[in-house]
């Protein structure tokens, strides 16, 4: 039998939701510290600090690349899990658990092959400089080694938080990111490791989360355990798995293609410089972007329950809350943007051009910013109520089908460089206002 603390159809939608997005929101900001501690440490290395910087940027779509398979299998299983957990169908969540936990396994094992293997390749595919692949190469050429830690903490850690124990699913990454903090600047400054020092850092730390997680799903504390016997692929289950989960790696995928494009693009017209710059920018917005983004997950187990149980009211009374939330807090973040654009830059590096031309394009990058609650809405709601072709559809709708061409069309069309930073705020307005407006006349009112 389910408490009532873990029975998201009782009690307050928004208290309930308020209840998994904190943890959430804060463990989302500690797993952020993985890589933005690697960033600011290494943008701050005297005489290589810039270069470095960028040679870090260059490895972004390989690490968002392993993380589009990981929400491939996690995101959608969570949502399956989530449902049959409404439905009191605890069997076929258990069975779901394992059929997730199987397929982290054996695809974190190809990622890692392919990844480390044509690692030089793929890195100059990637944007790569003659400058600035040797430090691309060194810091991909450990951080893939972890590729099984990060992809199994990640992946897994979604069932805690869906079982109702969002505080444990925060110390996940509270946990691996504290030690991160701690042995990033011993590896990087003491033992003059440099760049690897901060791939070696990470992987470790990933390490120590993963084997939390593990602890926790097979221990006694879990609702629902991961059990030896359910550790299979089944092919049906896989499907809807796959299916749900799309969206997520559609997102992450897409990222992960829109970064691809924009350092070859920024190295064509702008040089090392700005492909540095744009690595700066998309720290500062994932910064920005967690709360959102931690409400939003917070509120997608809660949904999808409610959804389950047939309690369409508190469905609806979620979506309401999460995009007024969601709606407020990205107006005070582009206020803070614009008014604190050199404050934002300066925290990765000391380089006065860097500096200067950074807070620049970030006034151009973050213009509209508060369009992204509606696609973050737009697309939790899809995700949480299992339409995976819409948020399939809208998530290829803002990133293929309207940053891409944009970029690459823009600093032919007499924008130059800014084109490049200037085809994200455009993707906001569009793709969001687009997401939203559709989820709230085909699925709220109909709820």
């Amino acid at each position: 039998m389910q408490s009532t603390g873990n029975d998201f159809s009782q009690g307050s939608v928004k208290k309930r939701i308020i209840a998994q997005g904190i943890p959430l929101t804060v463990a989302q900001i500690v797993q952020l510290l993985y890589n933005v501690v690697d960033r600011i440490y290494i943008g701050h290395l005297e005489d290589i600090g810039d270069i470095a910087l960028t040679g870090l940027g260059i490895t972004f779509p390989v690490i968002v690349l392993v993380a589009a398979f990981t929400n491939l299998f996690a995101s959608g299983g969570v949502t399956l899990f989530s449902i049959a957990r409404g439905q009191r169908d605890e069997d076929e969540a258990k069975n779901i658990l394992g059929n997730v936990a199987a397929l982290l396994g054996i695809s974190s094992v190809v990622l890692f092959l392919v990844c480390f293997f044509l690692r030089r390749p793929i890195l100059y595919l990637f944007g790569a400089s003659d400058l600035s692949v040797k430090y691309a190469d060194e810091y991909l050429g450990i951080y893939v080694f972890g590729t099984a830690f990060s992809m199994f903490a990640t992946g897994l850690n979604g069932y805690i938080n869906a079982q109702g124990f969002p505080r444990i699913g925060m110390l996940t990454t509270v946990i691996g990111a504290a030690l991160n903090i701690i042995l990033d600047p011993l590896f990087i400054f003491v033992f003059h490791m440099d760049v690897r020092g901060a791939a070696l850092a990470t992987v470790i730390s990933q390490g120590v989360s993963a084997v939390w997680v593990l602890r926790f799903l097979t221990g006694r504390k879990a609702l629902l355990k991961i059990e030896r016997k359910r550790i299979r692929i089944e092919a049906a289950r896989t499907r809807r798995i796959v299916t749900l989960g799309i969206p997520g790696f559609v997102m992450q995928g897409t990222n992960s293609l829109v970064q691809i494009v924009c350092n070859n693009q920024l190295q064509t017209f702008g040089g090392d410089l700005y492909v540095g710059i744009l690595t700066v920018l998309n720290s500062v917005r994932e910064i920005l972007s967690l709360p959102i983004s931690g409400i939003n997950s917070g509120a997608q187990p809660v949904l999808g329950f409610n959804y389950g149980a047939g309690k369409n009211e508190r469905v609806k009374e979620g979506i309401r809350f999460t995009a007024l939330i969601g709606t407020v807090y990205t107006c005070l973040a582009w206020i803070v943007v614009l008014l604190l654009p050199k404050q934002m830059i300066s925290i990765f590096t000391d380089k006065a051009e860097t500096i200067s031309v950074g807070a620049e394009m970030l006034d151009i990058y973050f213009f509209g910013f508060v369009f992204m609650a509606f696609q973050f809405v737009g697309q939790t709601t899809f995700q949480a109520l299992g339409k995976a072709k819409q948020a399939v559809f809208f998530s290829l709708l803002r990133k293929a089908m309207i940053v891409v061409p944009l970029t690459l069309a823009l600093p032919y069309m007499g924008f130059g460089v800014e084109g490049v930073f200037l085809a994200e705020p455009i993707s906001n307005v569009i793709g969001g206002l687009a997401c939203f407006i559709t989820m709230w006349v085909t699925i709220y009112r109909k709820l």
